[in-house]
C-alpha cells in the first residue's frame, strides 16, 4: 500500500485530513509517526508558498521512496485588520501563545466593529509532492466573519470565533461531517484528491 505523509503534528489537523482522504487507497501518517523530525524555516509570503517548503523539505527526507507528501498552510484572514494573523496565523502573538489567548485578542481588536465589517475567511493551501518528483498546490477557502464572543466545541484553532453566516453558527459549533464538507481544508484536499487518485 502506497504511503503518504502528511507534514504536520497536529493530531486535530490528522484526523481532518484522515476524515477526507478516507476512500484514498494509501496509508496516510504524519510526519511525527513516519519518524521525521526537521526544523522547518517557513519563511514565505502565501500560503502556497509556506505550503510547498513544507512538502519539498519532507520529500527531501523520504527521496528514492514511493512515497507522496503533502503539506498545508492555512490561516485565518480579518478583512478589518488587514488580512491579520494570515500567513502568521500559528504564530500569531508568539510560537507558544494559547488560541484562547489569540482568539481573545482578536476579539478586543474588534471590539464595537459592527457585524458587517467582521468579514473574514478561513485560507488552506496544500502543496504535493510526489515520489516522481512531481508537485502542484491546491487552495480551499471558506468566507465567514468573527463572531463576538467564541461560541462550540468541536473546533481547533480560530474555529470558535470564525462564523459562518448561511449556519449562524461557529465552526467548532459545527458536526465533523459539515465541517469538512465546508472547511477550507476540505475544499483544498478534496482538490488535490482528484491528483492523487
Amino acid at each position: 500500500m502506497r504511503k503518504i505523509i502528511f507534514a504536520t503534528g497536529n493530531e486535530g489537523k490528522m484526523r481532518e485530513i484522515r476524515s477526507i482522504l478516507s476512500d484514498v487507497q494509501a496509508e496516510i501518517i504524519s510526519m511525527k509517526e513516519a519518524g521525521i523530525a526537521v526544523d522547518i524555516v517557513e519563511d514565505g509570503k502565501t500560503f502556497e508558498e509556506n505550503a510547498m517548503i513544507k512538502a519539498k523539505r519532507i520529500a527531501e527526507e523520504v527521496s528514492g521512496e514511493d512515497v507522496t507528501v503533502l503539506a498545508d498552510d492555512s490561516g485565518l484572514e480579518v478583512d478589518y485588520l488587514n488580512k491579520e494573523p494570515g500567513v502568521y496565523s500559528a504564530r500569531y502573538l508568539g510560537e507558544d501563545t494559547s488560541y484562547e489567548v489569540k482568539n481573545q485578542n482578536i476579539l478586543q481588536r474588534l471590539e464595537g466593529v459592527p457585524k458587517q465589517q467582521r468579514t473574514a475567511r478561513f485560507v488552506c493551501a496544500i502543496a504535493a509532492v510526489f515520489a516522481n518528483g512531481e508537485t502542484c498546490v491546491t487552495r480551499g477557502t471558506i468566507e465567514g466573519y468573527i463572531g463576538f464572543q467564541p461560541a462550540g466545541e468541536n473546533g481547533f484553532g480560530y474555529d470558535p470565533i470564525f462564523y459562518v453566516d448561511e449556519y449562524n453558527c461557529s465552526t467548532a459549533e459545527m458536526s465533523e461531517e459539515m465541517k469538512n464538507q465546508l472547511s477550507h481544508r476540505g475544499k483544498a484536499l478534496r482538490a488535490v484528491k482528484e491528483k492523487l487518485d
